[in-house]
């Protein structure tokens, strides 16, 4: 049974910092690329968008908005992924969810939809002005 758990979410103030883990079970995790989705305040679950995404070889993708401010990392050993946020603004407030899923980390980036793939229970980031 695949199971992700994320933690790490939390309220800052903006320009602040946060880093989200996700530990990963139940599943071979080279076999999938891994990433970061949000779900922002009022919008529908069909509408998450992909936040950051890294392949099992290491490379990345983020959305354009977060470039220069976000960083996906992972460590295999650990079966955990990593969201560095820095910079914070209060448009990045979201529930934020980890994903495993096969494919490219650009294809998951841009086309993932919430049916497909495994998807963990999500970290409620909060960004005050």
């Amino acid at each position: 049974q695949v199971q992700l758990v994320e933690s790490g979410g939390g309220s800052v103030q903006a320009g602040g910092s946060l880093r989200l883990s996700c530990v990963g079970s139940g599943y071979t995790w080279s076999y999938y690329s891994m990433g970061w989705f949000r779900q922002g305040p009022g919008k529908k679950r069909e509408e998450r968008e992909g936040v950051a995404v890294i392949d099992s070889d290491g490379t990345t993708n983020l959305l354009d908005s977060v470039k220069g401010r976000f960083t996906i990392s992972q460590d295999s050993a650990k079966n955990t992924l990593y969201l560095q946020m820095n910079n914070l603004e209060p448009e990045d407030t979201a529930m934020y969810y980890c994903v495993a899923a096969r494919g490219g980390s650009e294809w998951i980036l841009r086309h993932l939809k919430a049916d497909f793939g495994y998807w963990g229970q999500g970290t409620q980031v909060t960004v005050s002005s």
